[in-house]
């Protein structure tokens, strides 16, 4: 049984960081997306970032150069380290991943993963 479990949430002022983390247990695939999503109260799921098992990342316009994505290896956490937050990045974020990777599809989208954590909210004040 696959399980994402994010930490690292918090409060706080625009301007400042934080880095949430995943971490991945019961599996034993080395292929693999995985992903941040979020999601504001009232809004839509949003894609943040992922990363690859080849090393390769991507970001979405809103986070790109504020945000960074790593993972050192197949058996480490997730990470995302946020910098330079603003009022609009609060939201409930996720991760997500899809073991093994399957390909053939747009890890843009939600739909495309099909594993998820429960979320860790982050909250940032103006």
């Amino acid at each position: 049984q696959v399980q994402l479990v994010e930490s690292g949430g918090g409060s706080v002022q625009a301007g400042g960081s934080l880095r949430l983390s995943c971490a991945a247990s019961g599996y034993t695939y080395s292929t693999y997306y995985m992903a941040w999503f979020r999601q504001a109260p009232g809004k839509e799921r949003e894609f943040v970032s992922w990363i690859n098992d080849s090393g390769s990342t991507f970001y979405a316009d809103s986070v790109r150069g504020r945000f960074t994505i790593s993972r050192d290896n197949t058996w480490n956490p997730l990470y995302l380290q946020m910098n330079n937050l603003k009022f609009e990045d609060t939201a409930m974020y996720y991760c997500a991943a899809d073991f093994p990777r399957r390909g053939g599809r747009s890890y843009l989208r939600w739909e495309s993963y099909n594993y998820w954590g429960q979320g860790t909210q982050v909250t940032v004040s103006s």
